[in-house]
């Protein structure tokens, strides 16, 4: 385990727990004193500020990022040179391009590489994504995911050259491949425009953002991020297609709720107090999808495939991610470049309505409240659009 801040913690619990078998063996802190006091409380066995020397260790076999995202690269480079399985946490690199460098890396060294996108694994979104691909919403037209809290954990976050960005990359990166997962990930994402401002903090990058990102096939992308929305942390991703909508609310308002004029305790990631109505997370690892991503991950390793989440896919969403810095500066559509294309190049159009009646175009069927059927009808020829009544 490469880290022991917030994300270290969640991805070292998530592999101790319910009697796992995969355990622990190494970890590596950028300080010594953090590492040892790390290890004695998830009792592992050897401790280091040494990161080479974690990775070499000889119980490792699987190196685990969770580091600031400036140290990606170099972790990534260990990992390849001792022969090591890699996982790294999200975003994969601060820019495309050196998501490019990691992901080859990675592929020249032919080792096992898995992103740890963690918010594309949540049971919700699990079930979320077999509906969309059983075809219960239809074509897919319109995807919006938003993540917004009152910022991040740690002092590198908000360091525009340790992070190499602000909400964007924190938070618009999970958003960007929930989006993806939904269109369908071999589905180019060809431009985007974004708006990005700092309105809170005092820092150097973006505290808020808002982006759409147009795919090959039509279809539309919306993010939204924020370091000052105020009350906890706000997952929520909505899906709209031609047969169908999906909303999911992740981590607020899940059913879970109590109130409390004593000492609440422990709420949840980013919750901002512990007295009045509360809303709890029962398995917080488990909805957050830490227990599934590493279950597939692990069993990716085992069967000889790739994971739900590769580099490639972190390499993608960083390119999208440098769109969006680029449209916020210039404040138009950029195009979204990507140097090594691996989806479909003739991605179909997504489809409407198909429907005629009487040799005209169904635009919308409807019950109205006296019984009757209205039906909106488009004439081919003309285009003039009539409305029609008929019984139910």
């Amino acid at each position: 385990m490469l880290g022991t801040g917030l994300i270290g913690l969640f991805y070292t619990m998530t592999l101790h727990g319910q009697r796992g078998r995969d355990r622990v063996r190494a970890v590596y802190s950028r300080t010594a004193e953090r590492a040892q006091a790390f290890a004695s409380e998830w009792d592992i066995a050897f401790a280091t500020s040494d990161m080479a020397a974690a990775i070499r260790h000889p119980d490792t076999d699987t190196v685990v990022i969770g580091l600031p995202n400036h140290l990606h690269e170099k972790a990534v480079r260990l990992s390849a040179e001792a022969g090591k399985a890699v996982l790294c946490t999200k975003p994969l690199a601060r820019t495309g391009a050196e998501a490019k460098c990691i992901l080859d890396i990675a592929e020249s060294a032919g080792i096992f590489a898995g992103y740890l996108e963690d918010l594309v694994y949540t049971p919700k979104t699990l079930k979320a994504l077999a509906s969309v691909a059983r075809g219960a919403l239809g074509d897919v037209l319109w995807v919006r995911s938003r993540e917004t809290h009152s910022g991040p954990h740690s002092d590198w976050f908000w360091d525009l050259d340790q992070a190499g960005g602000g909400a964007i990359i924190d938070l618009g990166c999970h958003c960007i491949e929930i989006i993806r997962s939904f269109i369908g990930k071999g589905i180019r994402p060809v431009e985007v425009t974004c708006w990005a401002d700092t309105l809170v903090h005092p820092i150097t990058a973006e505290d808020n953002a808002i982006g759409l990102i147009r795919f090959a096939n039509g279809a539309i992308g919306q993010f939204e991020v924020s370091w000052s929305f105020r009350g906890g942390m706000d997952l929520r991703d909505e899906v709209a297609g031609t047969k169908g909508t999906i909303w999911l609310n992740h981590f607020l308002r899940t059913g879970f709720e109590m109130f409390t004029s004593g000492d609440g305790g422990y709420v949840a990631e980013k919750a901002e107090q512990d007295t009045g109505w509360l809303f709890p997370v029962g398995d917080e690892v488990s909805e957050l999808g830490y227990v599934d991503m590493f279950t597939d991950m692990f069993n990716a390793m085992d069967q000889g495939r790739a994971p739900r989440e590769s580099f490639y896919d972190g390499y993608v969403v960083n390119a999208v991610i440098d769109a969006c810095y680029k449209s916020a500066r210039t404040k138009q559509w950029e195009p979204v470049l990507i140097e090594d294309w691996r989806g479909q190049t003739d991605a179909r159009p997504v489809t409407g309505m198909k429907e005629e009646i009487d040799g005209m175009q169904l635009v919308k069927r409807e019950h109205m409240p006296d019984g009757r059927i209205k039906l909106i009808l488009r004439d081919k020829g003309s285009g003039k659009v009539v409305q029609r009544f008929e019984d139910a």
